[in-house]
Parts: structure tokens; sequence; C-alpha cells
């Protein structure tokens, strides 16, 4: 209790900075994960990319990124044995947050795509179970997680294949692509507003102080009128923009150019998806830690079970975030978007809303999972739509590498950090 009260601001200031630079790591890397696909497929460039993450990387940090941070403070870490010991609980999240941060920046410069998820549970873990005690540790949670880790990428990877196993059908395998694309395609368009617009009013719309009640008993169901309505105006919008498209000739006879040109256009919708998407789930594993030290701190040493979370740090959260993608993570997105597999603009629709579809269930059921893993097992999917010599599996190998080499890493860097903080502090 007194280090808390002698260093409680302090502490709270350098917890702001670590939770940035963990941010900044996010942004680096995962959120490069997630803009890679388009950039990859030639429907975006790098800049356009960064402007539509700039605003629903935040969006969805701001608006539905309460429900993930309360699973990433409270769901791993048993507070009772750190009762009599708050300082403990800050240097450790403290520690966590400069380790992920650090791991992120080197695997960011190297151009390795991990998963931030690892990174802060490893950190987590690591300084748990090292600096208080193996039983602090809620490893039937932390089991829950590593299942999700599995689950993620292949229910990511299953919906990707079926969505461009459609498109395979509906429009690329038909006689005239073009026609059908045209038809087709606002379909698409309903469900990528549908999809965002559940998860937004769902879980969202209570940080904000907003709710919708039309009188059918549950949430969901109140919901879907409003989902259904913003569904309708994105494919209605976008079928306007697709009728000025015209079907150009192709100098190289590719009866696919103009249909790829219209996908295109529709990766724009997928492109803000998946960008919400992430935001909704990842800023967790920034501003999770943070809510734990400014909880702790602000209550005068108590390590309270439950805690509101402020505002102000999932705007800091959203900052970093954005920050980071902007800065540095042209490197990461080269990998994801080229190495793996060619993407074109159709494949790389099919991977990036099958992603963020599997993001936005896992971020409304309160599940870190990593997005990181979703991606690559969205893009792996679209590549065995076309079979398996698609996939380049040098690449693939070590991404699954860098997975498993992520964890040990966050744990032992965060052991190190915490230990000096409980010796500058302790």
């Amino acid at each position: 209790m007194e280090i808390i009260a002698e260093h409680g601001q302090i502490l709270l200031i350098l917890g702001c900075i670590f939770a940035f630079f963990m941010a900044w790591g996010i942004g680096a890397n995962d959120v490069a994960n997630a803009m890679g696909t388009s950039v990859g497929s030639g429907a975006l460039t790098v800049k356009q990319a960064i402007a539509i993450a700039i605003v629903f990387e935040f969006a969805g940090a701001y608006l539905a990124g309460g429900e993930v941070t309360s699973t990433i403070r409270k769901g791993i870490l048993d507070p009772e044995l750190i009762n009599d010991e708050p300082q403990l609980l800050v240097f450790g999240m403290m520690a966590a947050l400069l380790a992920a941060g650090c791991w992120l920046l080197i695997a960011s410069m190297k151009g390795w795509p991990v998963s931030t998820t690892h990174s802060i549970v490893g950190a987590l873990v690591g300084f748990a179970a090292v600096g208080i005690s193996v039983d602090a540790v809620n490893w039937g949670k932390v089991g829950t997680i590593v299942a999700s880790w599995v689950v993620s990428p292949l229910l990511a990877g299953t919906i990707s294949y079926a969505l461009f196993a459609s498109v395979q059908r509906l429009i690329l395998d038909t006689s005239d692509p073009f026609k059908n694309a045209k038809k087709y395609v606002p379909m698409y368009m309903f469900f990528v507003g549908f999809m965002i617009s559940m998860v937004t009013i769902l879980k969202g719309l209570k940080n904000t102080g907003l709710d919708f009640d039309f009188g059918f008993g549950s949430k969901f169901l109140n919901a879907m009128p409003l989902a259904v309505t913003a569904g309708v105006i994105i494919a209605v919008l976008g079928g306007t923009m697709l009728s000025r498209v015209k079907e150009a000739k192709d100098p190289n006879n590719n009866r696919f150019a103009s249909v790829e040109n219209l996908f295109a256009i529709l990766m724009i919708f997928t492109a803000a998806a998946m960008a919400f998407a992430h935001g909704s789930n990842d800023v967790a594993n920034a501003v999770g830690p943070l809510a734990a030290i400014a909880s702790v701190i602000e209550s005068g040493g108590e390590v309270a079970k439950k805690s509101v979370l402020p505002p102000w740090i999932l705007v800091l959260g959203g900052v970093g975030i954005i920050v980071g993608l902007a800065t540095y993570g042209f490197k990461v997105m080269a990998t994801i978007g080229k190495k793996i597999t060619e993407l074109t603009p159709s494949r790389g629709f099919a991977a990036e809303l099958g992603a963020a579809t599997t993001v936005v269930f896992a971020s409304t059921w309160g599940l870190p999972i990593s997005t990181t893993h979703t991606l690559v097992g969205a893009v792996l999917g679209v590549g065995l739509a076309r079979g398996i010599g698609a996939l380049n599996l040098k690449v693939v190998g070590n991404i699954f590498m860098s997975w498993v080499v992520t964890l040990p890493a966050g744990a032992g860097f965060a052991i190190i950090f915490f230990f000096i903080l409980k010796g500058i502090f302790g």
C-alpha cells in the first residue's frame, strides 16, 4: 500500500507509456496483418489502407473494445493471491506491457506476423508464475485461450473457403462473370454491413450510453432491424457504385479483369469491416493491463474484481494502434499480403470477410483470439480453395515457427522487466 501511495502517479504515467508502446506494436504488426490482404491483392494502396484503418480501428477499439478488455484483465490472473501486495499486480502489468511491446517491435522490424494476444498472455503468465505464484495463474482460462488459437484459424479458414467457393460458383465459373458479379456482389456487401452493425449495436453501444429497445425481448432481436437497415444501405450504396463500372477489354484477354475490379470496390467495405473487428478485439491486449494498473492506483491499492473501464484508456489504445500502423506497418503488410499465396481482389475479399466474421464473433463472446492466427487461417483457406500448390508452404512454416517463439519470448521479457521494476520501486 505504501508503494502505491508514494509512487502511484509515476507508476500510472509509466503504465500509460508502456500501454501506448504496446498499442503501437499492435498497429505495426497485427493491423498490418489485417490490411495486408487489401494491399497485397492490389485493391488498396498502402496510404488508402492506412486511412481506412485510422477511422475504423479507432471506432472498433472505442465502441466495441470493452468486452474483450475485461477478459484479458480479469480472466487470466487470480487477484485473491495479491490482495496484500497490490504493487505486484501493478509491476507485473507494466512488465507485461513493456515485454509484449518489445517483442512486437523486434518482430515488426523482421517482418514477422506474430500474435499480439500470444505476446501479452505469455507475458502475463510469465510474470505471474515466477513473480507471484504458479497458483496465481488461472490455467483453465489460459487453456481456453490456447484452444481459441487453434479454433480461430480453423473457423476463419472454413468461412473463407466457403466464401471463395461461393464466389467461384456464383461468379467466376459462369459464362458471364462480370454480369453475375454485378448481380451478387451487393449481397456480399449486405453481409458486411449487417455483421458489423450487429456487433456495434449488441456490445459497442454500452460504452456510448446509447441503447435501443424495440420491444422484441432480447438484445439480439432488438438489434436486427437496425443491422438489416445498415446492411441494405451498404448494399444499395455499393450497388450504385458498381453500376458505374463498365466491363473493359483486357489487353491480356483476362476475362476476370473487370470482375476483379468489382471485388476491389467490395474490398473497401471488407477492409473497413476487418479494421473495425480488429480494433474491437485487439485493443484489449494493450488497455487491459493498463485498466488493471489504473484501478489499483486510483483505489489506493485495492485489487478489485470488477472496475469501470475509463473511456480515456480505450482512446489511448486506439490512438496507439493507428500510429503504429501508419509509422511501421509496411513490413508485416508485405509478408501477409504477398508471400503466403497469390491474392486477387476476389480472394482477398473472401479472406478478409472470413477473418472479420471470426474476429467479430470472438469479440462478441469476449474471447481474446489471435487476429494473426485468424487472418493467416483465412488466407490459407482461400489458397486451399485453389489447391495445396497455391500455398507457399515454406513461408507458412516460418510463420508458424514465429508463433511458437512468441509465447516464451513474451514470458521471458516480462520476468526480466518485472524484477527490474520491483527492484526500482519495491
